[in-house]
């Protein structure tokens, strides 16, 4: 059985969306990179092209260069299936302001507990000075 057959646990997806949380308040991108599959992809928000590879590298460097910290206002959800969700509020500097966005990420996980897909649900009306 490969991990890609195996369903990850509840605990194992939930304490990865945590070190999520604590990577990114910590400004320690690599934690956060390290976190995702090789293959994996991000939409964030919903509506923007996808992001690969380096790509995804990128925009976590670029997230802690712009001091985004991540306050969750729930608990960690799980799911009956590979993936879990996160409710929270990044507040982050965006053009020489600081902002705050309410967001609700969804991920799906492989059966080593990385994520291969995240889907950030926000939008224009989310966001505020």
């Amino acid at each position: 059985m490969t991990d890609g057959d195996k369903m990850p646990s509840q605990g194992m997806m939930k304490a990865a969306l945590q070190a999520y949380v604590d990577g990114l308040n910590r400004g320690d991108a690599e934690a956060v990179i390290a976190l995702f599959a090789e293959n994996a992809v991000i939409e964030d928000p919903v509506g923007t092209p996808p992001k690969r590879g380096r790509e995804i590298a990128d925009w976590f460097h670029q997230a802690v260069a712009m001091q985004a910290r991540l306050t969750p206002v729930a608990p960690v959800r799980g799911s009956h299936g590979n993936a879990a969700a996160l409710a929270f509020i990044v507040t982050t500097e965006w053009e020489g302001q600081r902002i705050s966005i309410h967001s609700l990420d969804t991920c799906t996980f492989n059966g080593a507990g990385k994520i291969v897909e995240l889907k950030g649900y926000w939008g224009p009306e989310d966001m505020e000075a």
